[in-house]
């Protein structure tokens, strides 16, 4: 989760670039290692003619005692066990390259995943240890962008910290700084870990959960505040929740969860 600290998007790029490469190396052992598999099923088909050849030649043998149909018949069955012998060559290479196609393709999502914490750990807020609210926002597209792709629903919130500058002002900055690193651990605790949490402003966090419509992102919300309300700050947030429509932009959807948090004040 977002809580985790969010990848240095320098880093994306290369880390990419290396998974890609692997990727397509991984796709061109697959297509060997069938090439190889089809060069031994025409070899085993070659050796079951043989076999039907020499077995022929033997009841010619046979019916004619003819010396030289019983030669033709060793030399069939020794053929026919040397194709045998290069289609099991043949197959163990395929699977061999299929190993290593899906070493390759394992290394590559290894790489995306290390990429994305590098993103993460690059964008965090240095207090809370979310997401900053630039590169935030470029995670919260991704999701907009992903949530579209997939038809999956995608619900923001749109959390206040309550309170926070009369802590400031009454208790010092030094408090007012514990209120909000208690308020995203709790956050932490409440939501999942690939939800999205970002620093929006001074007392203000915005959370994105993939997956979830407003009546099951709003549950984890009350998670939120049975935490706050056992921590040594006693804190307290008021949430604006709202989920996303089709047409709505970026903008749009922070827009109308803000207007949801500006209704849950009243």
């Amino acid at each position: 989760m977002s809580r985790d600290g969010p990848g240095e998007a320098s880093g994306e790029e290369s880390g990419l670039s290396f998974a890609e490469k692997r990727d397509a190396a991984g796709g061109q052992r697959d297509a060997a290692g069938e090439e190889r598999d089809r060069a031994g099923d025409q070899r085993d088909a070659a050796a079951e003619e043989r076999i039907a050849a020499a077995e022929q030649s033997e009841e010619l043998a046979l019916a004619e005692v003819a010396t030289d149909a019983l030669d033709r018949s060793a030399l069939a069955r020794r053929d026919a066990a040397v194709d045998r012998s290069r289609a099991s060559l043949d197959r163990g290479a395929g699977a061999n390259e299929r190993t290593h196609s899906e070493l390759d393709r394992n290394t590559a999502l290894a790489d995306r995943g290390a990429s994305a914490r590098e993103r993460r750990y690059a964008a965090a807020d240095g207090l809370t240890g979310v997401y900053l609210r630039g590169p935030g926002l470029t995670e919260l597209e991704r999701e907009i962008a992903r949530a579209r792709r997939t038809g999956q629903p995608l619900t923001l919130a749109f959390v206040d910290v309550d309170g926070l500058k009369a802590v400031n002002d009454s208790s010092g900055h030094a408090a007012g700084d514990r209120l909000l690193l208690e308020v995203a651990n709790a956050l932490g605790v409440a939501l999942r870990s690939y939800d999205l949490v970002i620093r929006y402003g001074g007392d203000e966090f915005v959370c994105a959960m993939p997956g979830l419509n407003v009546a099951e992102a709003t549950r984890r919300f009350t998670l939120v505040t049975a935490a706050l309300a056992e921590a040594p700050e006693h804190g307290s947030v008021t949430v604006g929740v709202a989920e996303l429509h089709a047409d709505d932009s970026l903008e749009d959807l922070i827009a109308r969860a803000d207007a949801a948090l500006y209704r849950a004040r009243q």
